[in-house]
């Protein structure tokens, strides 16, 4: 294919969901078209996609505020109760030499979440169409993409220390408010990476020649 042919003069249409391309050259004559492989609707570009991915980032920014205020977890051991915090769940089993879970926690309550805040700002905000940046905005679309499922991990140390502590008849072990939060975070974040379409940018890079 001659270079600088793109899949819309062609009239290809990419699915979203499965990445089948499929021939859209009779979208004119029907409404709606349906991808052959999944069943998805297929459209050139993703509908209010700036819009959208911009209201879903704001809203996992508002969350983050009280999902490390509130706490995450309630313990009860030996008559010791304890309500931790994320941030203070991480002082905790780093004190106590688990410093590997305080990492991990770290990792994906605060680095991984932080990370994709300031990655889809960038993306958001940044206007520039050079070739080269417009490349390197694509491969940043798909890091976060890629690091956006590891962000339950928190949710899923919650889960595991709760299980194991009940299951020892150590004591009890219960979420708290904090991560229900935490978890509308990570899904407004994906949901955000998912919202924003790449495609635009290189459509304004066209358009300005």
């Amino acid at each position: 294919m001659p270079n600088g042919i793109r899949a819309d003069e062609l009239d290809l249409l990419s699915c979203s969901l499965c990445g089948m391309v499929c021939d859209g050259r009779s979208r004119c004559e029907i409404e709606t078209l349906y991808c052959m492989r999944c069943g998805s609707v297929l459209s050139l570009r993703k509908h209010n996609s700036h819009a959208r991915s911009t209201a879903y980032l704001l809203a996992a920014l508002v969350l983050y505020i009280p999902a490390n205020i509130y706490p995450v977890m309630y313990t009860k051991m030996l008559g010791n109760e304890a309500e931790s915090t994320i941030i203070g769940g991480i002082m905790e089993f780093w004190e106590s030499g688990s410093w590997d879970i305080a990492l991990l926690i770290f990792l994906a309550s605060v680095a991984v979440p932080c990370t994709k805040f300031i990655a889809m700002g960038f993306l958001l905000l940044n206007s520039t169409t050079t070739e080269h940046a417009m490349i390197s905005k694509t491969r940043l679309l798909k890091f976060v993409e890629g690091i956006g499922y590891w962000s339950m991990l928190d949710v899923l140390v919650v889960a595991i220390v709760a299980a194991l502590i009940q299951f020892n008849a150590l004591g009890v072990a219960e979420p708290r408010l904090g991560i229900v939060f935490f978890g509308s975070v990570v899904v407004l974040t994906m949901m955000s990476a998912l919202s924003f379409d790449g495609r635009l940018t290189w459509d304004r890079k066209v358009a300005h020649g």
